[in-house]
């Protein structure tokens, strides 16, 4: 009877035992359970700068939103690029970096870097996917607007101090890694409490039983062992095998205790955010997003209608250079003094049809946008130029798309391209400097021995349309000489790879007229449009016009047998003299 007692208290502690370790698991998981979120902020001494710098590495280092305050004093914004947009917009202005979380996760760590104490005002750079403007305070959460690393730059005017009161709330990474070993010990305890009363009595009887057979005194009795018994007795002696039915019995308990739910008792290794994004990140990406050109686009019509309605070239200069504001600058010149002469294309964002955006991710950076909408009948290529990362994309020329012609009758990469070298042949036909003076030499000599390489007559009503011209003009100057070039201005050349591994090659050719007369007393009479630029509509000593023609040439990849076609093309005049 005593060892009865004995043999139940202790059953009983171990029941109590395993109940205490058991909850102490379920504690963990519940009301010990580490809190959801974590809180951490910038210290309070954090030096003051013109620029705030996010890392893209803090805010991609948890799943899940990042929820981030921001206080300072007056108006700030808060600009989302990529990384390195944002470190080529700093460049060597003064910046704080808030780049880790202290290892409490109650502090941010930050980085001061000494430099320039001011810098331009970020707002309405081009660098930027989104921006959130706030005054005095804003709650901001974070979500990645599109795949890849991205960092936060928060600045006010480029002058004042950048907001550096930071508090960044994460999803809680911290992990009860002894909650459910805890569960799991805590059952196979009560189970050996509750079990040991039985095997006890068990081994008891098993004696009493043995006692009672056993014979008298020096007598021995041997038992067959059946093969049956023999394995009973293996698994009643191997305590690997007992164990694993126990933990059976114990994964199936814990599965009802923690919600039906079995918990793997084991670490798993998950990769960390950042390094997943880096390994995407490997892969060359377009240098804007389509929401970015189409926000880009739309500031670029909105001033070239601005300019074109005042007749304004001054309005031009934040959005337009190179050829196109040449052109467009005479334009003005002539319609000011013409009033029937006819204004250049509008451009029109309104419906992109496609785009080539270049993957380089130093400058100049490029873009072709195909575009139409009102008061352009026909589609037009745009050529837009980023040169530094504090200048915006700028329109360098426009082009209308040749009739007949489908710009993407090429295949346009939806994913970004990479730029050539205007002087660069490899893998093509022919670099975009030959494909320009190939152009340049057709429409020069209409017998040109290079003609076979760019298509050309119904083919290319430009080129047609050109010859035929200037062949007309030859036939009917009974007075005069007169002479064409067309030559390539290398210096505007910008060329795209398209994805069937040809390339796309945007270019200007300088176009020149001449004019002579063959005798004495032999006059040459402008156009009044030809005019305002040469001061006056006769000589007798002959003249020059001068066009900027704006083209697009499709070069096939080598080893191909089709010709090059050009794509898009127009001219503009944009000056005359006499001679």
């Amino acid at each position: 009877m005593i060892g009865d007692s004995v043999r139940l208290k202790t059953a009983a502690l171990l029941v109590l035992l395993g109940l205490l370790t058991m909850l102490a698991g379920i504690g963990q998981l519940t009301f010990w359970a580490p809190a959801e979120t974590v809180t951490a902020s910038t210290p309070g001494d954090t030096k003051a700068s013109p620029l705030t710098v996010i890392d893209q590495e803090l805010i991609a280092r948890h799943d899940g939103p990042v929820k981030i305050k921001i206080q300072g004093e007056g108006n700030f914004i808060v600009a989302t690029g990529r990384p390195g947009d944002v470190d080529a917009w700093v460049g060597n202005t003064a910046h704080t970096t808030v780049k880790g979380v202290s290892e409490d996760q109650k502090s941010l760590e930050v980085e001061s870097a000494d430099g320039e104490p001011t810098a331009p005002s970020p707002v309405g750079s081009d660098l930027w996917v989104n921006t959130e403007d706030a005054s005095g305070e804003l709650d901001y959460t974070w979500n990645p607007p599109a795949e890849g690393e991205w960092s936060l730059l928060v600045a006010s005017d480029g002058t004042q101090p950048a907001p550096s009161s930071i508090s960044m709330t994460f999803p809680n990474n911290a992990t009860t890694p002894w909650a459910v070993p805890l569960i799991v010990l805590g059952i196979i305890i009560i189970l050996v409490g509750a079990a040991l009363p039985f095997v006890a009595k068990a081994i008891s009887n098993r004696r009493h039983d043995d006692d009672t057979h056993g014979g008298g005194e020096g007598q021995t009795t041997a038992l067959p062992v059946t093969p049956a018994d023999d394995a009973a007795k293996r698994r009643g002696a191997g305590a690997e095998g007992s164990t694993l039915r126990i933990s059976a019995v114990a994964a199936a308990t814990v599965a009802v205790l923690v919600g039906g739910t079995a918990v793997a008792a084991h670490a798993t290794t998950t990769p960390s955010p950042s390094a997943s994004a880096s390994a995407g990140d490997d892969a060359a990406r377009p240098v804007m997003l389509e929401s970015q050109l189409q926000r880009i686009l739309e500031q670029v019509a909105s001033t070239v209608d601005a300019a074109d309605a005042a007749k304004d070239a001054a309005k031009l200069a934040p959005r337009v250079d190179k050829m196109e504001l040449e052109v467009r600058t005479q334009n003005y010149k002539i319609r000011s003094a013409v009033s029937a002469y006819e204004a250049r294309m509008p451009v029109r964002a309104t419906k992109l049809q496609s785009s080539v955006i270049s993957t380089k991710t130093d400058w100049p950076r490029t873009v072709f946008a195909l575009t139409q909408g009102d008061g352009n009948v026909v589609p037009q290529v745009l050529t837009l130029v980023q040169l530094s990362p504090r200048e915006n994309y700028k329109l360098w020329g426009t082009a209308p798309l040749q009739p007949g012609t489908n710009f993407p009758s090429f295949p346009v990469p939806r994913d970004g391209t990479a730029p050539v070298s205007a002087d660069d042949k490899t893998g093509l036909a022919y670099s975009g400097n030959e494909a320009l003076g190939i152009l340049g030499e057709m429409l020069t000599t209409p017998d040109s021995p290079n003609r076979s390489k760019l298509a050309d007559g119904q083919s290319s009503p430009y080129i047609a349309g050109a010859l035929t011209y200037q062949a007309d003009t030859v036939k009917n100057g009974t007075s005069a000489n007169f002479k064409f070039s067309h030559t390539p201005v290398n210096n505007q050349t910008v060329v795209l790879r398209t994805a069937d591994g040809g390339a796309l090659v945007v270019g200007r050719l300088n176009f020149a007229f001449e004019g002579t007369p063959k005798a004495a007393g032999d006059k040459l009479i402008l156009e009044d449009d030809s005019a305002v630029f040469a001061g006056g509509k006769e000589t007798t000593t002959g003249m020059v016009l001068n066009f900027a023609e704006s083209v697009a040439i499709y070069i096939p990849p080598a080893g191909s047998s089709d010709p090059m076609r050009l794509v898009a093309a127009t001219r503009g005049l944009v000056g005359a003299s006499f001679k």
